[in-house]
């Protein structure tokens, strides 16, 4: 992605790469398209079904955050992509992420066989991307610089531009109350896992690239996750 700025001014040394996707091996690097992680349009939200009493829990509001998060209508998340500890057969160590754009889900790899399992939302058709990388550190509440590319389709967020300091943290900022933040080979890939208030979207490829959880889910996995931890793509 050379020639766009990071997407938060919390990126310590943040190098550019190329457009459009990223590979592992003697693939190299290759470019990436990124609109930011963020959607183009609102989503509408599927009708409400009953929701067992656990995970209303787990998705209950949390009053107490920086800027209070509302509870999720878990019903409109189908119920495979709420949050739960599963079964996961991996050679992958415990710790990494492992991330499937076929299934839509996320998984952190645990002891004994076992997965913290996450639904996500990823990028749309033309923004795929793949690869073996690092999570080189991770920020809470974090602040959303859109690139120049994203600022040249839409002028309006040049308000938010590098220049301008960027979209400060609140309920608004695309990469939501948490973001992990994606390097491979030592380089920003611009790419993060982070947040998004817009919960019905999970399962859907919606985010330009990102890989996007319910805000509660990216609270929780911030809290399981260690800087340097491998993040795999498939």
């Amino acid at each position: 992605m050379r020639g766009l700025h990071r997407l938060s001014d919390d990126t310590p040394n943040a190098l550019p790469l190329s457009r459009r996707r990223f590979l592992t091996g003697a693939a190299g690097i290759a470019s990436v398209a990124l609109a930011g992680c963020q959607t183009d349009s609102p989503i509408a939200a599927p009708p409400v079904a009953a929701t067992p009493s656990a995970t209303v829990t787990a998705y209950r509001a949390l009053p107490n955050e920086r800027f209070p998060i509302p509870a999720v209508d878990a019903a409109k998340v189908p119920a495979r992509f709420h949050r739960q500890q599963v079964r996961f057969a991996t050679r992958e160590p415990v710790g990494t992420v492992i991330v499937n754009t076929k299934t839509f889900f996320l998984h952190l790899v645990q002891e004994d066989g076992m997965a913290m399992r996450y639904g996500v939302g990823l990028g749309r058709a033309g923004f795929e991307w793949s690869g073996r990388a690092k999570i080189a550190y991770k920020r809470q509440w974090p602040k959303w610089t859109p690139p120049d590319e994203m600022i040249q389709r839409q002028p309006e967020l040049e308000q938010w531009s590098a220049a301008n300091g960027g979209m400060p943290p609140g309920p608004t900022n695309p990469l939501g109350a948490r973001a992990l933040y994606i390097f491979q080979n030592g380089e920003d890939t611009l790419y993060r896992i982070h947040g998004s208030p817009e919960y019905w979207s999970i399962g859907k490829a919606v985010s330009s690239g990102c890989v996007r959880l319910i805000q509660q889910d990216v609270i929780d996995l911030y809290g399981r996750v260690t800087s340097g931890a491998s993040i795999v793509v498939v």
